[in-house]
């Protein structure tokens, strides 16, 4: 800021000058004070230079008709690559619902392009009013027992770390890693605490002294409670406890209830993994925060744990608050009860209205992002198990999360010792194509719970590492699903009887498409409705989602990756047959 600036500021602060906008006959929610009081907000250069009863003249000036000025919604922890779209094409629908800032780790695209993902990542978040901040992807891969398209260590974390839009370590996963003193994990601590940065956590079922092990390395928030007794620990040991609630993970109604008056602010509201469909049917975190309400808690509360609490936990301290100074991301309330967002603001600019985004759209060039596909040395026979007996490790789905649960059947094997399929069990070949160097691995394994029972599906989504997963009935259908998906560069892909059925193409990265949110949608409804109609999947099961999470070995309890099945308790691989 120049002192021109600063004189200017002061001036339309003072009344001496007009002000760029005021929002008039507004009632202000204060996250600060706790207070609704009735009144106007000023507004110059994108900061909020006048608020209260003191009147003000502008260029502009917008009637609020009596409605709630609240702080625009912060989403405290979101992969953007888990909507399926675009970073320009997210903002585009967040927006409209109040969301004006997200705190974002963009270690899915990292994972696949590594520093080249996050720069693409970068250019996007400028062509969105969306407001992104970054986090430094702390885990790519995940763990050393993965096959990524990439490896970050500290030293290649320096020079974008540095950046200003990077608020530290984003969520890291590898907690053994910490506990147990790798070199490779301290060294990427220490550096972000050399930069004064902050560092994100990633813990499930972490307690005790492991959990202080865990802290102790400076690790500030976690988003993976799944009950009150984490929660609470958490909090008074001095974390963040970020509840989740998305497409895939479901924690809100049950961690609310261990929100008190002297807890709330140490705990805020975040998506982790959101898709179109339930941000266009549902909204974003508007629909976190009247679940909270619906749950009993006190809107201005619930109001706090998407805004005030989120900013604060990154270390932010200009935005998610109403106040003299701070950043002109607001937006207007219909009510607080079921939060109806009419009209948003973003650094004063008005971007949304009435559910409609305001801004034209300009993508960014995503070339440096496309054909991250590779794979070699795939055929049909190399999906064949060679079991010796029957009794086997299973992946078990729990429907609402992603956490697994490992298993122990009795399944069919035929004279070759390949797994034969009975759709009365439940149980369904699994597979983990490496999609990035070419190694030819492929981890094969059995998964519970997902009700298929015709056909395959194949998706180059695959948490973390973002190799090919695919689940289905036999080799053959499984064969044909990947070499549709290998042949359009990555996206998802049904088969039944041999024929595809459905496709979504996903060219940048294999993770996200160049469509709209409402597109994207249509087409993911189609998929999902033949998902479950034509192939037999549970209904309570999504059938996308929840494949590309069985991949994920730092969330217990049984994963299965390129090189084989992993058990989250031991943190090491075991064997299908027991």
């Amino acid at each position: 800021m120049t002192k021109l600036e600063l004189k200017n500021l002061i001036d339309a602060a003072a009344g001496r000058r007009k002000a760029d906008l005021v929002i008039k006959n507004c009632q202000i929610v204060n996250v600060l004070s706790g207070e609704i009081s009735s009144g106007e907000v000023a507004i110059a250069d994108g900061k909020i230079i006048g608020m209260g009863a003191a009147e003000y003249d502008g260029e502009k000036i917008f009637d609020a008709g009596g409605k709630f000025l609240a702080p625009g919604f912060i989403d405290g922890h979101i992969h953007i690559e888990s909507s399926y779209i675009s970073p320009e094409q997210l903002g585009r629908i967040i927006v409209p619902c109040g969301t004006t800032t997200i705190i974002a780790d963009p270690h899915e695209i990292a994972n696949v392009c590594g520093l080249d993902g996050m720069r693409y990542m970068l250019e996007a978040a400028k062509h969105t009013k969306l407001n992104i901040i970054q986090a430094m992807p702390s885990c790519v891969p995940a763990t050393p027992f993965e096959d990524a398209g990439a490896v970050i260590e500290a030293a290649d974390m320096k020079e974008l770390l540095a950046d200003e839009n990077f608020f530290g370590l984003g969520e890291f996963m590898n907690a053994p890693g910490i506990i147990n003193c790798d070199d490779k994990a301290l060294d990427k601590i220490l550096l972000a605490h050399n930069m004064g940065k902050l560092i994100d956590g990633h813990a499930p079922n972490l307690t005790g002294k492991d959990l202080n092990a865990y802290l102790s390395a400076g690790v500030g928030g976690d988003h993976e409670c799944t009950t009150v007794e984490e929660m609470h620990e958490r909090i008074a040991k001095g974390m963040y406890v970020l509840i989740r609630e998305g497409s895939a993970c479901h924690n809100l109604r049950t961690l609310i209830k261990g929100v008190t008056t002297l807890n709330s602010r140490r705990v805020l509201l975040c998506s982790d993994d959101c898709q179109p469909k339930t941000i266009l049917e549902l909204g974003h975190m508007n629909k976190n925060v009247r679940m909270c309400v619906e749950e009993g808690l006190d809107p201005i509360t619930a109001i706090q744990l998407a805004t005030i609490n989120a900013a604060e936990s990154v270390g932010i301290y200009d935005r998610g608050i109403i106040a003299i100074g701070a950043h002109a991301d607001l937006i207007l309330l219909d009510d607080l009860k079921n939060f109806r967002v009419s009209d948003v603001w973003i650094g004063g600019e008005h971007v949304a209205e009435n559910g409609k985004y305001l801004p034209e759209i300009i993508p960014a060039d995503i070339s440096s992002v496309r054909g991250s596909v590779r794979v070699k040395n795939f055929s049909v026979d190399r999906l064949k198990l060679n079991l010796t007996r029957g009794k086997v490790n299973v992946i078990g789905i729990e429907p609402g999360g992603v956490v697994t649960k490992k298993i122990i059947a009795d399944v069919q094997f035929d004279a070759a010792g390949d797994f034969i399929f009975n759709p009365a069990q439940d149980i369904c070949k699994v597979a983990v194509i490496e999609r990035h160097h070419e190694t030819g691995k492929i981890g094969l394994g059995l998964l519970s719970g997902y009700g298929i029972k015709r056909g395959a599906v194949a998706v180059s989504v695959a948490h973390d590492s973002h190799n090919i997963i695919a689940a289905g009935v036999s080799n053959e259908e499984i064969f044909c699903a990947v070499e549709a998906l290998i042949k359009m560069e990555g996206g998802m892909v049904l088969v039944k009887d041999g024929k595809i059925i459905s496709v979504i193409p996903l060219m940048i990265g294999g993770l996200m498409s160049d469509l709209s949110g409402e597109e994207l949608k249509r087409k993911l409804d189609n998929l999902h409705a033949k998902a479950h109609a034509e192939l037999g999947i549970s209904a309570d099961v999504e059938p996308v989602m929840t494949l590309t999470f069985m991949s994920l070995p730092v969330i217990p309890e049984l994963k299965l990756t390129a090189r084989g099945l992993f058990d989250y308790s031991t943190f090491n691989f075991i064997p299908l047959e027991v």
